[in-house]
């Protein structure tokens, strides 16, 4: 029976990709016995990036990259200025996953991260479509896909449901087009844990987990069991990341970012190791 790859956000761990946090993340998630470690690349130009590959190798992990863009770097924007930095951004951060060994180059890869007040426009919408095209054009180049994870209203407004990443990804039109499902957005944006995932089929590409509020799995009230049965019931295979945050470990930007204005957990080994179990049992539990 397959298995799908199980991982963790790098900021359960530092909250920073420095050559000390890396090694700290890449330590901690071999320790934790998990198969994949994600990084946000908000802060890329501090990663030595042969040295991350060299140590993902040697501790036998796989690796996925993430991110969200910055207002003045929006492709979203209607500024052709603006639009084209987060290109740019965008092509860079594609480099870096590919240069890591990474295929998954994932995020909020459409807007900026943070609350817009005003509705996306069909000028911005138009620059979304056009700039991934050409990337996922490029990431299919060298065998990668792109993920666009679906957030919720107070971090985006380009697309906050299913429905609304199926029409985006129909209109770039590349097979490498994939969906990300979030269990924290959807809690928020969704009827429910289970329609999203069968509208999204085989177009599944990559999975977090994380609570309602962010903590310990289980100790929210997301139903977990009815999303792991429909994730077995479409026969994903995927990664499936576990996703949390506390001001205790994330950068301060980042941390503003997200609103984490509390320390949710300050033991990242004991949330990490709870979270690969919780995660297994479910897994386990859904396709019996």
């Amino acid at each position: 029976m397959a298995t799908n790859p199980l991982g963790v956000h790098a900021l359960v761990w530092v909250g920073d990709t420095s050559p000390a946090g890396v090694t700290t993340a890449v330590g901690r998630t071999a320790e934790a016995g998990y198969d994949l470690l994600e990084f946000s690349l908000h802060d890329s130009l501090n990663l030595d990036v042969v040295a991350a590959r060299d140590q993902l190798e040697a501790a036998g992990l796989q690796v996925a990259c993430s991110r969200g863009l910055a207002f003045d770097a929006d492709v979203s924007s209607e500024d052709p200025e603006v639009v084209e930095r987060g290109a740019v951004l965008l092509q860079d951060s594609l480099r870096v996953t590919r240069e890591l060994g990474g295929t998954h180059f994932t995020g909020a890869l459409y807007s900026a991260l943070g609350k817009y007040g005003h509705q996306l426009s069909p000028a911005g919408r138009a620059n979304v479509v056009a700039v991934l095209k050409n990337l996922a054009a490029e990431a299919g180049g060298h065998g990668m896909t792109l993920g666009l994870e679906i957030c919720n209203r107070y971090e985006t407004n380009v697309i906050n449901t299913a429905a609304d990443a199926l029409r985006l990804a129909d209109d770039i039109g590349a097979d490498n087009v994939l969906i990300h499902l979030d269990t924290y957005h959807m809690n928020i944006e969704e009827s429910d844990l289970v329609r999203p995932v069968y509208e999204v089929g085989d177009r599944l590409g990559y999975v977090h987990i994380g609570e309602n509020h962010r903590g310990y799995l289980g100790s929210g009230h997301l139903d977990f069991g009815a999303f792991f049965h429909a994730l077995a019931d479409i026969g994903y295979t995927g990664p499936i990341t576990f996703e949390s945050f506390s001001s205790a470990v994330v950068a301060q930007g980042l941390s503003n970012d997200l609103a984490i204005w509390r320390n949710l957990w300050t033991d990242g080994m004991d949330l990490a190791t709870h979270a690969r179990v919780y995660m297994e049992t479910m897994l386990s539990a859904a396709r019996s």
